[in-house]
């Protein structure tokens, strides 16, 4: 698929992609959906990338559903999905119908995925973000969940996915009031990982990325990204039981083997995934 909305670039086994109407604070369209979830079925296919940076062009991450498609859905009084035809979840993705919904799909993605908030981030914007595996953010961020003022309702899982981030009376907050946060703020609830300055928010997302492309088993991050995203929807007991099986799994392979010889010759470690 040739890409309009989104720009993609790999370095050093990352794969960077940048949502890419900045006319626009890149504001969500129905293309760029079809085209985001594409590239990041790619990069969680191809082995060359061991992780996934997700951020925004220009001076933001995305200010929320393009309006005009908003207006549009209001004169036909109902939204329609034009995604396109399913794809098969990338190999280590987990295959939980829980994340197999339309925006709810990253913890599908076996890799790691770092949402880098550069600017505004808005609505289905701070859905998207919401579902990365990590955030960081820019001292300038702006966050607000916006669905209130528009006539809304809390969308596309996030009524499940942000108490479980912030706690439920700042969700309710959050959700209700839909006013605006900055960064701090976030960081304070809980919601963002890391606030960086704004001229190195990338360059720092970017580098963790690497940490984890050049230093840890890609096979053990697939794994556990899986393990966490599942055991919300399992008893203490079934997950034990299914880390149990993971780690006889994990005893048989390259990446163990290669973890413990280069721990004893103190050296780089070199995986392969295997």
């Amino acid at each position: 698929m040739a890409y309009e909305t989104i720009l993609v670039d790999t370095q050093d086994g990352v794969r960077t992609i940048k949502l890419n109407r900045p006319e626009r604070l890149n504001a969500w369209t129905a293309q760029m959906h079809r085209e985001l979830k594409d590239a990041m079925l790619n990069a969680g296919e191809d082995s060359a990338v061991r992780a996934i940076v997700l951020t925004g062009e220009g001076r933001g991450f995305c200010a929320g559903a393009d309006m005009q498609g908003l207006q549009a859905i209001g004169a036909a009084g109902a939204a329609q999905d034009r995604s396109t035809k399913a794809r098969a979840i990338p190999t280590g993705g987990s295959n939980s119908a829980e994340f197999r919904m339309t925006y709810g799909y990253f913890p599908s993605i076996p890799k790691f995925i770092v949402a880098a908030i550069n600017g505004p981030c808005a609505g289905l914007g701070l859905v998207i973000a919401l579902y990365a595996d990590l955030r960081f953010a820019a001292q300038g961020a702006v966050f607000t969940t916006a669905f209130a003022q528009r006539g809304l309702i809390a969308e596309h899982g996030v009524s499940w996915l942000l108490p479980r981030l912030v706690g439920l009376p700042n969700a309710l907050d959050l959700l209700c009031s839909a006013r605006k946060f900055g960064a701090a703020e976030a960081l304070s609830m809980g919601m963002v990982n890391r606030v960086c300055a704004d001229a190195s928010l990338l360059a720092e997302a970017q580098t963790y990325a690497r940490q984890l492309a050049q230093t840890v088993s890609p096979r053990s991050v697939t794994t556990i990204k899986r393990q966490l995203w599942e055991a919300e929807f399992q008893s203490l007991t079934q997950a034990t039981a299914a880390a149990n099986h993971e780690m006889e799994l994990s005893f048989a392979t390259e990446d163990f083997k290669e973890g413990v010889a280069h721990f004893l010759e103190k050296r780089p470690a070199r995986f392969t995934g295997r």
